[in-house]
């Protein structure tokens, strides 16, 4: 097997528009929670969301490529664009046959087709833009990137709701260490912050109703913590193989030793109880990079701040980690971010090898009440960053439909 090393990092998202400003917003605790801009939630029970801020297409991309990129692709673009330049690659000098691109999108061009039903039931007629369909389909952002870059590699999307992107990485790192890519443009993007968004899972009582202080309003672990809040925005990572990252000079972040899925085969939206299959696939994660139970130093939970969802997800991790449990860093960091859906695993990656990279562990913040469905030794990096060594991080990611996918990152 080929050792597989992330060599360039992009990101945008509700508490930052690129990586540096990322990481240092998640270091200080910064909510990305607020009152929704994006439309009037005025009639909507939930009116809060994790929204990029200060964000304008126009300062990325041309007028007409506007029209041709819903949200989600362009948050793709932009993330990508970032990483590429990261790491540094130049694209003259590799075999573009051998460079892959693999996306990831929970629901992807949600904005576009919501708009174009609008308008239309406005008009009264079924007219649609000829955009609409190359807007809203999941694979067409790993489309976009693959055309830019001129990547001929294996090219698709993954979906796998909110375990979708932390599936792409997995998909990634399997391509290369199996000698079947030399370099792979992965990560996930998500625009849901829509009324139809919003609407459909406040239906589902999924979402914090905290609207009167909206950047406390995710709060995972906390006794009065009442759903999540939904974010926007995305994040990508440079994966090649190390022999040759090493070759050019590159910088590295990390390696990627491990990664595994697995199904609930429970239910269609809530985790199993005990937290069966999330318990499986940190095992399987583990047993595929080589190492054991208490290498790990710091675990970025799925932890979407639902009363169901933390407890099996802690069910889990006691049930992998036994005593270690107690010498573990865990972290929400969608207490922050909010749940970027099908991007959420993308950006926490990111958040992972941030800790690798800083000796530092990103905090989880708006805990103010102890539930006592949670043992109070377990370290949750309670609303201040904690420094410590990291050598491994392990992230979690879990959807709707019983999926479940981890990633483990290693210190070079």
């Amino acid at each position: 097997m080929k050792r597989v090393v992330v060599t360039g990092i992009g990101a945008i998202t509700p508490i930052g528009n690129t990586y540096p400003s990322y990481v240092e917003s998640l270091f200080s605790g910064k909510s990305g929670a607020d009152i929704i801009t994006k439309f009037d939630p005025e009639l909507f029970k939930t009116k809060i969301a994790c929204e990029v801020k200060d964000y304008d297409p126009l300062d990325y991309f041309e007028r007409k490529e506007v029209k041709r990129l819903d949200s989600f692709s362009q948050f793709a673009m932009v993330a990508v664009n970032e990483a590429m330049a990261d790491c540094g690659i130049d694209l003259e000098t590799i075999d573009l046959s051998r460079a892959g691109v693999i996306w990831a999108s929970g629901i992807g061009g949600f904005e576009s087709i919501e708009k174009e039903v609008e308008q239309a039931t406005l008009a009264g007629k079924p007219r649609y833009s000829p955009f609409l369909i190359p807007r809203l389909i999941l694979d067409i952002a790993a489309g976009h990137i693959s055309m830019k870059y001129g990547f001929r590699g294996p090219n698709y999307c993954t979906v796998s709701a909110c375990a979708s992107s932390t599936q792409s990485i997995s998909n990634a790192f399997d391509l290369i260490r199996l000698g079947r890519a030399e370099i792979v443009i992965t990560g996930g993007s998500e625009a849901s912050v829509t009324k139809a968004g919003i609407g459909g899972f406040s239906a589902m009582k999924a979402l914090s109703t905290r609207n009167d202080d909206p950047q406390s309003a995710s709060r995972p672990f906390d006794a009065n913590r009442d759903g999540f809040v939904l974010g926007e925005g995305g994040a990508a990572l440079i994966l090649e193989e190390y022999e040759s990252a090493k070759s050019r000079g590159a910088k590295i972040y990390a390696e990627v030793v491990g990664c595994a899925s697995t199904a609930d085969a429970y239910h269609l939206t809530a985790p199993h109880p005990e937290g069966l299959g999330a318990m499986e696939v940190m095992q399987k994660a583990i047993l595929d990079a080589h190492i054991t139970p208490e290498h790990i130093d710091y675990i970025n939970v799925h932890g979407t701040s639902t009363p169901l969802g933390d407890v099996a997800e802690t069910k889990a991790i006691s049930k992998v980690f036994g005593e270690h449990i107690y010498k573990l860093n865990i972290s929400s960091t969608k207490s922050m971010t909010g749940h970027l859906l099908g991007a959420a695993g993308a950006i926490e990656a990111v958040a992972c090898i941030a800790a690798i990279t800083h000796n530092r562990i990103p905090p989880t913040i708006n805990h103010e009440t102890h539930d006592p469905s949670f043992d109070e030794r377990i370290n949750f990096t309670l609303n201040k960053a904690q420094d410590r060594d990291v050598t491994y991080a392990l992230s979690n990611t879990f959807g709707f439909g019983g999926h479940n996918s981890s990633v483990i990152f290693k210190k070079v």
